[in-house]
């Protein structure tokens, strides 16, 4: 059943869309981050990640999955929470695709964030899934 749930093309290609916002965002704070301060790409991508899981969350909760779950502030305040645990799965992934491709093979930053992320995207796509609007249930 859950498998099955996973398998719905038109709430992946939603999922996929979404995470392309997200993925501007964060690539656009990153960049600001690394070349306007005296952040890292490590410790920018923090930031960054965070920035881009609002947005991705708020578009996720309203489109993707917005017939799923249940109404209400509390609600929605423990998917956004389950979210972010969630996506941390994903996020370590990405971030350390981007130290190590950054710092042990000279990969520019920002390609290293989009391998990274797009490593991470199938973390992500499964674990919000299954865990944070629990397709399967419904």
């Amino acid at each position: 059943m859950r498998l099955r749930a996973l398998r719905s093309r038109s709430r992946f290609t939603q999922f996929a869309g979404v995470g392309l916002v997200g993925a501007t965002v964060d690539n656009v704070v990153l960049f600001a981050l690394v070349e306007l301060t005296v952040l890292g790409p490590v410790m920018a991508k923090v930031i960054s990640w965070e920035l881009a899981i609002m947005v991705i969350f708020a578009i996720n909760e309203r489109w993707t999955f917005s017939s799923y779950g249940e109404m209400g502030v509390r609600p929605l305040g423990r998917r956004f929470l389950r979210s972010n645990a969630v996506r941390f799965a994903g996020f370590l992934v990405t971030l350390t695709v981007l130290a190590i491709l950054y710092y042990q093979f000279g990969v520019w930053y920002m390609a290293a964030n989009v391998i990274g992320m797009g490593v991470g995207f199938f973390v992500n796509y499964t674990c919000e899934s299954l865990y944070t609007w629990e397709v399967h249930q419904g």
